[in-house]
């Protein structure tokens, strides 16, 4: 099979644009605004990574992303987080079936999935339930897979997991661990709206008509674009500069500027590295580009870092925010 010409992969560039600014106008029958969620949301499913949502309640978090299931016609999970749930409640338990008595059928244990086996998780108010709970998404997340009843069993492709929390309430909550949190491709920041946002919403919501959400892709084509979206080129260049920035977010680095160096307890991990060139690679393909810029890699540092950069206890007591470390890096490092 002859390898792809710059002109085929133009070709599917704009088919896939097409593709994706279709799925979007369904999904904004819905949504009103939250234009870079929405993009956020996407560079994650592109990816083949995980999205952390964070917003205060009634920003429509969980309305997007049933919404996005919706539009992509994929198996759609939602999982309620709440201190009592437990790990068999998500990836599901050995049952005992009784046999037939009449045919001197045996009683026999057999493997219930739980709702963990599905294309898009919501998993919503995370940080509700307990860690043991929490770590019941870590294999899934990471590999694909679930272990249990003795049996490690594949998760349906694709597979995502969107995860929303509430960064004010803070009673009978349980934060994520380091470990999980970096098993998420992107933090995205849900904004309040603005005002003429909000007069959307408020007509939408308040009136007789309901925007219906239609289904424009199938499973087939995301992978699809998933793979297109890894065959896009990168420099050489361009990844140093990744390397740079993920490196200078570590305060023990001669690049780290004079915040990370004061108020950063641990940088980011390599998968932050890979997240970054990974969504610059989205950016590009969704802005129907061969190759990402530097600009792409400045706008993914953001959602791809905050979630695994540390601050330590002084800033922390400052209130210093991981967003303001992170400009001061990308000021900091060049791309020379």
């Amino acid at each position: 099979m002859n390898a792809a010409t710059p002109v085929d992969t133009q070709r599917e560039l704009q088919a896939m644009q097409s593709d994706l600014e279709r799925m979007v106008r369904e999904v904004q029958h819905v949504i009103v605004g939250q234009d870079e969620v929405i993009r956020g949301v996407l560079t994650c499913m592109l990816a083949g990574g995980h999205g952390l949502l964070e917003g205060v309640p009634g920003l429509g978090k969980t309305l997007l992303i049933r919404s996005l299931a919706q539009a992509v016609d994929l198996e759609f999970a939602r999982i309620q987080f709440t201190p009592d749930l437990m790990p068999a409640d998500i990836v599901g338990t050995s049952v005992l079936v009784q046999g037939d008595p009449s045919a001197g059928g045996a009683s026999s244990l057999e493997y219930q999935p739980g709702p963990i086996f599905a294309n898009i998780i919501l998993a919503d108010e995370i940080n509700r339930a307990t860690p043991k709970t929490q770590s019941a998404l870590l294999e899934a997340m990471a590999e694909g897979t679930v272990t249990a009843a003795g049996a490690t069993r594949p998760l349906p492709r694709p597979f995502l997991v969107l995860a929303t929390q509430n960064p004010l309430e803070m009673e009978g909550t349980y934060p994520l661990p380091e470990a999980q949190l970096d098993r998420f491709l992107f933090k995205i920041q849900v904004e309040f709206p603005a005002e003429d946002e909000l007069m959307a919403i408020l007509d939408r919501t308040t009136g007789q008509a309901h925007g219906d959400v239609q289904p424009t892709l199938d499973a087939a084509r995301i992978e699809q674009m998933q793979r297109l979206v890894r065959a896009i080129p990168v420099t050489e260049s361009l990844t140093r500069y990744v390397v740079r920035i993920l490196r200078a977010t570590h305060p023990e680095d001669a690049r780290a500027p004079e915040l990370v160096r004061r108020y950063v307890r641990f940088g980011g991990s390599p998968r932050g590295a890979q997240a970054m060139l990974l969504a610059a690679r989205v950016r590009a393909c969704l802005d129907g580009r061969m190759t990402p810029s530097l600009d792409d890699v400045r706008a993914a540092t953001f959602p791809a870092l905050r979630h695994r950069v540390l601050l330590n206890f002084e800033g922390e007591a400052e209130g210093i925010s991981v967003d303001r470390c992170l400009a001061q890096v990308l000021e900091a490092v060049s791309a020379d």
